[in-house]
């Protein structure tokens, strides 16, 4: 690979499967490459099933895999250089009669071509057609956005260059969820199976129900949204199934279940260093929900329950862009009451209420406070002037006494201060106050100071309107 390489064989030939192209796998070590051209990651996923993954997707040219960490690349391939100790990579080729076709061989050529003997002025010269030619590949490249639209219908495993998602049959879900047997959470959105696909790979596959779209065409869009997201902080989705009235979503398998687990029935609290970093993680993942991917996505629904937990004790935010495919009043606009009772901002009780991103600043607010404090926003067995948890921290915090909050446990002053005063300006009734995402983790963070919150907060509901069957459930 050093004198150079190209690729041998046509991109037609994959995506229409014709069936006299075959493609093979070829393993190289001690590469290094750019991780910006990185287009899809599947962690926790075996070397050999890494290679089958890259073999069949017609836009993967190399997968890199290391650390049980797969990573699949298209073109164009840049910085590309031998370093020692890198990750596995494996280059997809080209073999058999139609292999030639994409790399300039005659009709009647069979077998390799080698080139022998190549002057330097030869070299030099074609060196500089290459680069040319690269250039103008990569300029009516992105004027011209090249895209494949995905057959939903099909039963081909093929993908969408523009969203990099598989489409599975309802069939391939049935037999990989053992007949949607193992239920592992349940919730607004739908019902989760566990399933396994790739042989070996564990899988949580969650069919919506209270689904209304405009079709197809309008899943496919919510779809591609989706699709685009990439954060450490936010559930992978993996793929999706839309067959009549069936509309499926596959995302990774979180194994150590959701934050309601570890806040609210876990024998023994999460420790304080633990719930820092969670806070953390979630706002960082709202964050680029907002502000740092393509499409704005503002997810209506911020609770402990729809935070997962990987097995390394991050936090990872679920069911994210799916407030359009959910309830008839919001299939283009946010109108209909959506969240839970407990996190909903007050915005949405008035009409006409023009709803923004703000009202999941207001659900972190309420939930940073229970992460704080390890309990319930609303707790009808604390005594009466601890019942609602936002009264309560405000109080505390105006006493000097934050100290109640936490009990005999261990925690930071300074830092316990500084979320519990975030909780309260992201928890303000009027939206204007609230501070966005960004100035959010600022403050976490500690890069920029907090005033004092303005009012004691109001909360969307009075302590006497909740019951515990209100209450939400575990998914």
């Amino acid at each position: 690979m050093d004198s150079g390489c190209y690729k041998n064989y046509s991109g037609d030939a994959c995506s229409r499967g014709k069936s006299e192209q075959t493609f093979e796998i070829d393993e190289v070590g001690n590469l290094s490459w750019e991780l910006d051209d990185v287009y899809y990651s599947m962690p926790s996923i075996s070397k050999d099933a890494c290679k089958e993954e890259c073999l069949r997707d017609c836009i993967c040219e190399v997968a890199l895999y290391q650390n049980e960490e797969c990573k699949k690349l298209k073109l164009p391939l840049t910085y590309g250089r031998r370093e020692p100790n890198q990750a596995t990579t494996f280059v997809k080729i080209g073999a058999g009669a139609g292999a030639g076709a994409g790399a300039g061989a005659g009709a009647g050529a069979s077998g390799p071509v080698f080139i022998v003997g190549i002057s330097s002025l030869a070299l030099g010269s074609i060196l500089v057609l290459v680069s040319c030619g690269f250039f103008v590949l990569v300029f009516r490249h992105h004027r011209v956005g090249k895209k494949w639209i995905l057959n939903l219908e099909s039963s081909d495993n093929r993908f969408d260059e523009d969203v990099a998602l598989r489409s599975f049959t309802y069939e391939e879900l049935k037999i990989a969820s053992h007949g949607f047997t193992e239920e592992i959470g349940r919730g607004s959105c739908g019902t989760v199976f566990k399933g396994v696909i790739n042989g070996s790979r564990n899988v949580a596959i969650k069919r919506l129900e209270k689904v209304v779209t405009e079709g197809q065409k309008e899943f496919k869009n919510e779809m591609r949204v989706i699709g685009k997201t990439h954060h450490k902080n936010l559930v992978q989705l993996l793929g999706y199934c839309h067959e009549g009235g069936n509309m499926l979503l596959i995302y990774e398998h979180m194994s150590n279940g959701s934050l309601a687990d570890f806040l609210f029935k876990a024998r023994s609290k999460t420790d304080w260093e633990g719930r820092i970093e969670i806070a953390l993680d979630i706002a960082r993942g709202i964050l680029y929900l907002h502000q740092e991917c393509q499409t704005q996505i503002i997810h209506c629904d911020i609770k402990p329950e729809n935070i997962l937990i990987d097995d390394k004790g991050c936090a990872k935010i679920a069911d994210f862009g799916l407030a359009k495919l959910l309830m008839s009043e919001q299939t283009k606009t946010y109108t209909g009451i959506r969240g839970t009772r407990g996190y909903v901002a007050p915005e949405w009780w008035h009409q006409n209420s023009l709803i923004t991103a703000k009202v999941d600043v207001y659900s972190y607010g309420i939930m940073l406070l229970e992460i704080v404090c390890c309990r319930r926003s609303i707790d009808m067995n604390a005594p009466e002037n601890e019942v609602v948890l936002a009264y309560w921290v405000y109080d505390c915090f105006m006493a000097r006494e934050l100290e109640e909050l936490v009990k005999d446990e261990q925690v930071q002053g300074k830092m316990l201060e500084r979320m519990v005063k975030v909780g309260l300006w992201c928890i303000q009734d009027d939206p204007t106050l609230r501070p966005s995402m960004n100035k959010v983790v600022q403050m976490l963070e500690g890069t920029i100071d907090i005033p004092l919150p303005p009012c004691r907060p109001t909360t969307s509901f009075t302590a006497s309107s909740f019951t515990s069957s209100s209450l939400p459930a575990s998914k």
